[in-house]
């Protein structure tokens, strides 16, 4: 009996620090389950982000027209305009990647025609600095109508559609900008126009009796355009300031190019791109204003087609 009461002893013993070496197993297991949980949330958010308010600076301006700070209903569409373009962060950095990209085009251009450098930010609200195609079928960077671009002397016909082409567009908007100027005295009612056209700015200037773009009532779009590009100007030049951190290898080039003048007809444009090298992809890409892969020329006018240098595609493969 004495034995057997020992044998139950021994056995109870074992049981209980069998049950122990468990807990602290298990508990060891879900301690290491638990850490390598929060290593794996550390990996997937970014350190110290955080969401705040924005100061708005207080030199704020377009065009070296600054913003009247002290009415709060316009400090309310500036904060907006601020919130959304700091918040909307993939747009925000797809933008700056582009304005690197495309702005060494556009700047020289607006100072050769005395338009101030703010306005390629007015390009960037329009389009994305991408050819984007309106529901009104307002086209390319600039979003010009096929009348205003026919008028100012683009070519825009089934072959050939030049608000695709970067340089003239430019130069039609600066052109148009010019004399919004002259009409209306200011850059920010000129901004304005641009975007809804003179027609609605004379009736809303009329009818409310003021000259001033910040005294006016206007429609939704045109209400907060100034005020939007001026969101985007500030974030695209301060991007640290708003909390992007972008290096410049992140941001987008422009591939070099040559350039390739023709005169005569062309068949096929898949086989002129054969001849340098390159596929019909690609001479789109760099020529976005040749709308058919053939181009009629009848009249034998003078066009200017950009090549990528010769092997750049194929090294960067």
């Amino acid at each position: 009996m004495k034995f057997l009461k020992s044998i139950l002893q021994i056995l109870g013993v074992f049981f209980v620090i069998s049950t122990l070496i468990f807990a602290v197993q298990s508990t060891q297991e879900d301690n290491q389950s638990s850490k390598n949980s929060n290593e794996a949330v550390q990996k997937n958010v970014s350190e110290g982000y955080k969401i705040s308010a924005i100061d708005i600076p207080a030199d704020l301006n377009f065009a070296g027209e600054l913003v009247p700070q002290n009415d709060p209903e316009i400090m309310e569409r500036v904060d907006r305009e601020f919130l959304v373009n700091t918040y909307w962060q993939s747009n925000a950095l797809l933008l700056m990647k582009r304005a690197h990209k495309f702005f060494p085009v556009i700047e020289p251009i607006l100072a050769k025609n005395g338009i101030p450098d703010d306005f390629k930010y007015l390009a960037v609200a329009e389009s994305g600095l991408d050819n984007v195609v309106s529901h009104a079928g307002a086209t390319g960077f600039w979003q010009i109508m096929k009348a205003t671009g026919r008028e100012y002397g683009l070519e825009i016909n089934a072959n050939v559609d030049e608000r695709y082409h970067l340089e003239k567009s430019t130069e039609v908007a600066c052109r148009y900008l010019n004399r919004y100027k002259k009409k209306y005295g200011n850059w920010t009612l000129a901004a304005a126009a641009y975007n809804t056209g003179t027609g609605s700015v004379d009736k809303y200037l009329r009818i409310q009796k003021v000259n001033d773009y910040y005294d006016l009532l206007l429609g939704q779009e045109t209400g907060r355009y100034v005020f939007r590009i001026m969101a985007i100007k500030e974030i695209l030049s301060h991007p640290e300031k708003y909390g992007f951190d972008v290096e410049q290898e992140d941001l987008y080039d422009a591939v070099p190019t040559f350039q390739v003048e023709v005169t005569k007809p062309v068949a096929n444009f898949a086989d002129f791109a054969n001849e340098y090298e390159i596929n019909y992809k690609i001479l789109k890409r760099h020529n976005p204003w040749l709308r058919e892969p053939h181009l009629n020329n009848q009249s034998g006018k003078k066009y200017t087609i950009e090549i990528p240098n010769k092997g750049f595609y194929k090294e960067t493969k």
